[in-house]
């Protein structure tokens, strides 16, 4: 029987609009993302249709069940207005699935650890260009420094940064509709004014409180993927060397 010609699995793919990977993580980690928002531990694991279609549910239920109101309230001891204000016939339809996208992206971050473990012990190629009549992708050196800066600066700006196109895009459409409807913006300028008590006043809690969130783990995200894909290059150079330049003959000892 002769050995296939390509390996049974990849760790990575280049594609025009996108540089894709993965690599060992923590399970709890991953479980920990989607317990601040149902959807961010699968975009960590590059399930992206999966993890857009879970944070959109979250925007739409969470403001249905008024469940951030609701947290506010009790926030500040406020705990019979919160009460008030939950809906439960969507309460009861938010559980399962916050529930389901924690246990999710926990088994798949397993079950992907346990493939890329054996990927590593195969010739796995990595495609280090890509491009197709719309855009460039290269897979080349970047600096996770920069890409923390720039997902602070504006998240999702990191993601593009690293060639992510499908969630930078997203994150960062995310936020500009989070903004509008918090009147964050609106917000920023007050304060830089001084008028404190007014940019108080005109923010709406129920869309802020789900910035934060969105907003670390933009720059967490990127910061991490920086890094692997520091380590995906390397690995991509060692290969290059190994095949093209070291003599077939040389042992490495």
């Amino acid at each position: 029987m002769t050995a296939p010609k390509f390996p049974r699995r990849y760790s990575s793919v280049t594609t025009g609009f996108n540089f894709h990977q993965i690599w060992a993580r923590n399970p709890w980690v991953v479980a920990w993302w989607s317990a601040a928002f149902p959807g961010f531990g699968h975009l960590l694991l590059g399930y992206y249709t999966k993890g857009f279609v879970l944070i959109a549910w979250e925007f739409f239920i969470n403001t249905k069940v008024n469940l951030n109101e609701a947290m506010v309230y009790s926030f500040v001891g406020r705990f019979e207005a919160a009460d008030d204000v939950l809906e439960p016939r969507w309460l009861l339809l938010y559980i399962p699935i916050y529930c389901y996208s924690i246990w999710d992206s926990y088994s798949k971050t397993i079950e992907l650890n346990k493939h890329y473990l054996l990927a590593q012990s195969e010739p796995e190629p990595i495609k280090l260009f890509a491009m197709n009549g719309f855009t460039i992708t290269l897979l080349d050196k970047r600096s996770p420094r920069r890409a923390l800066i720039w997902s602070m600066l504006f998240p999702g700006l990191g993601h593009l940064y690293l060639q992510r196109l499908p969630s930078g895009a997203f994150i960062a459409v995310s936020c500009i509709a989070i903004s509008y409807y918090a009147h964050l913006v609106e917000a920023v300028v007050l304060i830089i004014r001084g008028s404190l008590e007014q940019a108080r006043t005109i923010i709406d809690p129920e869309w802020f409180s789900f910035f934060p969130s969105m907003y670390c783990f933009a720059a967490y995200s990127a910061y991490v993927m920086a890094v692997e894909m520091n380590e995906m290059y390397e690995r991509e150079q060692c290969q290059y060397f190994r095949t093209k330049v070291q003599p077939p003959d040389y042992q490495l000892l």
